[in-house]
């Protein structure tokens, strides 16, 4: 599905095939989820293959490896050039990028010698697929801030997150609805929450959710079409009796939200403000740029 024989990986500073590439079995990110990724998002457009934000997502990767403690002395502009490389070498446009960088064997508790970086790209549609979702509550909460770093992209995050989605599914919903430990509307399990209300729409804050690249671009497109926003601590009431929701996130890009709860919000989703804004989402990613690459 993501890889086959002719499939180029980029590894510690060589290009190598996917399927000939190793990894040690006492790797600490392995054992304890010790590492950090970055999703990222490249699209064909007429003047070639656009990577939206590319250095914006660099540049939380390096963030997060901070935050966390993991050495990572990359430059973010030859990441930029590297990933753009590595979509030639496979000959990918619309595509899905998947960094990752991971730290070496070590079966203690304490920070890492030495980590390894590895950039992967794949074709893959749209993470949510492209109709309204219908969310569940979970019963899993987002990690309080104080006992992780919330900002962080780090992997053994997402354990909270395939909880919440499998609980979701497995109670036939489409997607997860993640509260905050104060029982505040948090996000979803990849993804950021928007929702409407009288003609405004509203986004939980910062402090208890990842601050998404998407979810920043949705506020600067709200801005240039002149939409309100309102970030705060809201409860799930406020989403309950809402017009209209939606998601957000690069793998999800920006999509509706049929029903909370099999609670279907009232507004036709062609007339909601979400329905803008994933026009808008979509025209911008899609943006020819004179100066891209131009062999796709």
């Amino acid at each position: 599905m993501y890889y086959n024989s002719n499939t180029e990986i980029y590894l510690d500073g060589k290009f190598v095939k996917a399927n000939e590439a190793t990894t040690d079995l006492y790797s600490q990110t392995l054992h304890y989820g010790y590492g950090v990724f970055e999703g990222i998002r490249a699209y064909a457009t007429e003047n070639g293959t656009h990577v939206f934000k590319s250095k914006e997502h660099y540049e939380r990767l390096k963030n997060s490896a901070k935050l966390i403690d993991i050495p990572f002395d990359y430059d973010v502009d030859e990441l930029v050039a590297v990933t753009q490389e590595l979509l030639d070498r496979n000959n990918l446009s619309d595509a899905y990028i998947r960094p990752l960088v991971f730290c070496d064997p070590n079966m203690t508790l304490a920070r890492p010698n030495n980590v390894s970086i590895m950039i992967s790209a794949w074709e893959w549609g749209a993470y949510l697929g492209d109709k309204q979702l219908r969310i569940g509550t979970s019963s899993y909460c987002r990690p309080h801030p104080r006992s992780i770093k919330i900002e962080a992209k780090v992997c053994g995050h997402y354990v909270n997150s395939i909880l919440a989605t499998n609980e979701a599914k497995d109670n036939g919903y489409d997607e997860a609805l993640l509260l905050d430990s104060d029982g505040y509307l948090a996000e979803g399990p990849g993804a950021n929450l928007f929702f409407e209300k009288n003609g405004v729409l509203f986004t939980p804050q910062l402090g208890n959710i990842l601050p998404g690249i998407t979810r920043a671009t949705v506020l600067e497109l709200a801005k240039e079409l002149s939409i309100e926003v309102n970030q705060g601590l809201y409860l799930p009431e406020e989403l309950a009796s809402a017009d209209s929701a939606f998601y957000c996130g690069t793998a999800a890009e920006v999509i509706g939200i049929k029903s909370i709860d099999n609670m279907e919000f009232p507004k036709e989703w062609n007339e909601t403000l979400g329905s803008k804004v994933q026009k808008a989402y979509s025209q911008l990613v899609r943006k020819s740029h004179k100066t891209l690459n131009t062999t796709h």
